[in-house]
Protein backbone atom coordinates (compact mmCIF):
# COMPACT_ATOMS: atom_id res chain seq x y z
CA UNK A 1 0.00 0.00 0.00
CA UNK A 2 1.31 3.44 -0.92
CA UNK A 3 1.68 5.87 1.96
CA UNK A 4 0.15 9.34 1.61
CA UNK A 5 2.35 12.26 0.62
CA UNK A 6 4.35 13.76 3.47
CA UNK A 7 3.97 17.40 4.45
CA UNK A 8 6.74 19.99 4.39
CA UNK A 9 6.20 23.37 6.05
CA UNK A 10 8.11 26.27 4.45
CA UNK A 11 7.88 29.45 6.57
CA UNK A 12 8.64 32.97 5.41
CA UNK A 13 10.89 35.65 6.84
CA UNK A 14 11.56 35.42 10.58
CA UNK A 15 10.12 31.86 10.66
CA UNK A 16 6.62 31.09 11.88
CA UNK A 17 6.47 31.46 15.64
CA UNK A 18 4.56 29.35 18.17
CA UNK A 19 1.25 31.21 17.58
CA UNK A 20 1.45 30.97 13.76
CA UNK A 21 -0.89 28.68 11.81
CA UNK A 22 2.07 26.84 10.22
CA UNK A 23 3.32 25.79 13.65
CA UNK A 24 -0.22 24.73 14.59
CA UNK A 25 -0.54 22.75 11.35
CA UNK A 26 2.83 21.06 11.79
CA UNK A 27 1.76 19.84 15.23
CA UNK A 28 -1.49 18.43 13.82
CA UNK A 29 -0.10 16.58 10.78
CA UNK A 30 1.74 13.37 11.64
CA UNK A 31 5.27 13.32 10.28
CA UNK A 32 5.22 16.91 9.02
CA UNK A 33 8.64 18.51 8.68
CA UNK A 34 9.69 22.16 8.64
CA UNK A 35 12.43 23.75 6.57
CA UNK A 36 14.81 25.46 8.98
CA UNK A 37 16.75 28.27 7.34
CA UNK A 38 20.24 29.19 8.51
CA UNK A 39 19.29 32.88 8.49
CA UNK A 40 15.61 33.64 8.93
CA UNK A 41 16.17 37.40 8.65
CA UNK A 42 17.93 37.58 5.26
CA UNK A 43 15.70 36.84 2.25
CA UNK A 44 18.27 35.12 0.02
CA UNK A 45 16.16 33.27 -2.54
CA UNK A 46 18.87 30.94 -3.80
CA UNK A 47 19.96 29.94 -0.28
CA UNK A 48 16.39 29.43 0.87
CA UNK A 49 15.57 27.36 -2.20
CA UNK A 50 18.75 25.31 -1.80
CA UNK A 51 17.87 24.62 1.84
CA UNK A 52 14.40 23.42 0.81
CA UNK A 53 16.00 21.13 -1.78
CA UNK A 54 18.44 19.83 0.82
CA UNK A 55 15.63 18.93 3.24
CA UNK A 56 13.76 17.04 0.52
CA UNK A 57 16.84 15.11 -0.64
CA UNK A 58 17.71 14.06 2.92
CA UNK A 59 14.37 12.26 3.25
CA UNK A 60 13.38 8.85 1.89
CA UNK A 61 11.93 8.98 -1.63
CA UNK A 62 8.24 9.66 -1.96
CA UNK A 63 5.70 12.36 -2.73
CA UNK A 64 5.47 15.62 -0.80
CA UNK A 65 2.89 18.30 -0.16
CA UNK A 66 4.37 21.71 0.63
CA UNK A 67 2.63 24.34 2.74
CA UNK A 68 4.48 27.62 2.19
CA UNK A 69 3.97 31.14 3.53
CA UNK A 70 5.21 34.53 2.33
CA UNK A 71 8.87 34.42 1.20
CA UNK A 72 8.72 30.65 1.64
CA UNK A 73 6.34 30.57 -1.36
CA UNK A 74 9.04 32.21 -3.46
CA UNK A 75 11.65 29.72 -2.24
CA UNK A 76 9.35 26.87 -3.26
CA UNK A 77 8.69 28.39 -6.69
CA UNK A 78 12.45 28.75 -7.23
CA UNK A 79 13.00 25.14 -6.14
CA UNK A 80 10.36 23.92 -8.61
CA UNK A 81 11.95 25.93 -11.43
CA UNK A 82 15.40 24.46 -10.74
CA UNK A 83 14.16 20.92 -10.01
CA UNK A 84 11.43 19.87 -12.45
CA UNK A 85 11.83 16.32 -11.10
CA UNK A 86 11.05 17.46 -7.53
CA UNK A 87 9.02 15.04 -5.38
CA UNK A 88 6.64 17.90 -4.57
CA UNK A 89 3.19 17.05 -5.90
CA UNK A 90 1.06 19.83 -4.44
CA UNK A 91 1.57 23.25 -2.89
CA UNK A 92 -0.46 25.54 -0.69
CA UNK A 93 0.95 29.03 -1.25
CA UNK A 94 -0.37 31.28 1.52
CA UNK A 95 0.11 35.04 1.21
CA UNK A 96 3.18 34.99 -1.06
CA UNK A 97 5.57 37.91 -0.71
CA UNK A 98 5.84 40.28 -3.68
CA UNK A 99 8.93 39.18 -5.66
CA UNK A 100 9.63 42.74 -6.81
CA UNK A 101 10.05 43.86 -3.18
CA UNK A 102 13.10 41.57 -3.05
CA UNK A 103 14.30 41.99 -6.64
CA UNK A 104 13.81 38.29 -7.39
CA UNK A 105 11.06 38.25 -10.00
CA UNK A 106 13.50 37.21 -12.75
CA UNK A 107 14.58 34.20 -10.65
CA UNK A 108 11.07 32.77 -10.45
CA UNK A 109 9.08 30.72 -12.94
CA UNK A 110 6.75 32.79 -15.08
CA UNK A 111 4.71 29.79 -16.18
CA UNK A 112 3.11 26.73 -14.58
CA UNK A 113 4.84 25.35 -11.51
CA UNK A 114 4.34 21.75 -12.61
CA UNK A 115 2.48 20.83 -9.42
CA UNK A 116 -1.09 21.18 -8.26
CA UNK A 117 -1.15 24.53 -6.45
CA UNK A 118 -3.56 26.70 -4.51
CA UNK A 119 -2.58 30.32 -3.82
CA UNK A 120 -4.42 31.89 -0.89
CA UNK A 121 -4.50 35.68 -0.96
CA UNK A 122 -5.76 38.58 1.08
CA UNK A 123 -7.29 41.87 -0.04
CA UNK A 124 -5.21 43.67 2.61
CA UNK A 125 -1.87 41.85 2.54
CA UNK A 126 0.93 44.43 2.96
CA UNK A 127 3.38 42.05 1.27
CA UNK A 128 1.47 41.51 -2.01
CA UNK A 129 -1.51 43.22 -3.57
CA UNK A 130 -4.50 41.06 -4.52
CA UNK A 131 -3.98 41.96 -8.19
CA UNK A 132 -0.37 40.83 -8.11
CA UNK A 133 -1.31 37.65 -6.22
CA UNK A 134 -3.88 36.81 -8.89
CA UNK A 135 -1.31 37.46 -11.66
CA UNK A 136 1.23 35.13 -10.03
CA UNK A 137 -1.47 32.51 -9.46
CA UNK A 138 -2.33 32.73 -13.16
CA UNK A 139 1.30 32.42 -14.24
CA UNK A 140 1.89 29.49 -11.96
CA UNK A 141 -1.32 27.70 -12.88
CA UNK A 142 -2.48 27.92 -9.26
CA UNK A 143 -6.06 28.09 -8.11
CA UNK A 144 -6.52 31.50 -6.44
CA UNK A 145 -8.56 31.66 -3.24
CA UNK A 146 -9.29 35.14 -1.84
CA UNK A 147 -10.08 35.33 1.88
CA UNK A 148 -10.97 39.04 1.96
CA UNK A 149 -9.65 41.49 4.56
CA UNK A 150 -7.29 39.18 6.45
CA UNK A 151 -3.87 40.89 6.34
CA UNK A 152 -0.80 38.73 5.76
CA UNK A 153 -2.46 35.47 6.88
CA UNK A 154 -0.16 35.17 9.88
CA UNK A 155 -0.46 35.25 13.65
CA UNK A 156 -0.45 39.08 13.65
CA UNK A 157 -3.65 38.98 11.59
CA UNK A 158 -5.29 36.35 13.80
CA UNK A 159 -4.24 33.14 12.07
CA UNK A 160 -3.25 30.70 14.80
CA UNK A 161 -5.32 27.59 14.15
CA UNK A 162 -6.33 27.61 10.48
CA UNK A 163 -8.71 24.73 9.71
CA UNK A 164 -8.79 25.61 5.99
CA UNK A 165 -5.09 24.71 5.67
CA UNK A 166 -5.57 21.48 7.59
CA UNK A 167 -8.54 20.52 5.40
CA UNK A 168 -6.54 21.25 2.24
CA UNK A 169 -3.70 19.00 3.43
CA UNK A 170 -6.16 16.22 4.34
CA UNK A 171 -7.70 16.37 0.86
CA UNK A 172 -4.28 16.10 -0.76
CA UNK A 173 -3.27 13.16 1.41
CA UNK A 174 -6.57 11.35 0.80
CA UNK A 175 -6.14 11.34 -2.96
CA UNK A 176 -2.46 10.69 -3.78
CA UNK A 177 -1.82 10.54 -7.47
CA UNK A 178 -4.98 12.53 -8.17
CA UNK A 179 -4.43 15.57 -6.01
CA UNK A 180 -7.44 17.71 -5.16
CA UNK A 181 -7.64 21.48 -5.50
Amino acid sequence: MTSPPRVLIVPGLHDSGPAHWQTWLQARVAGALRVEQQDWHTPDLDRWSARLTEVLTQQPPGPWIVVAHSFGCLALARHLLLHPDSPVQAALLAAPAEPDKFGVSALLPHDRLGVRATLVLSDTDPWMSPGSARRWAGRWGARAVALGDVGHINSDSGFGPWPLAEQWVARQQATPGLLAA
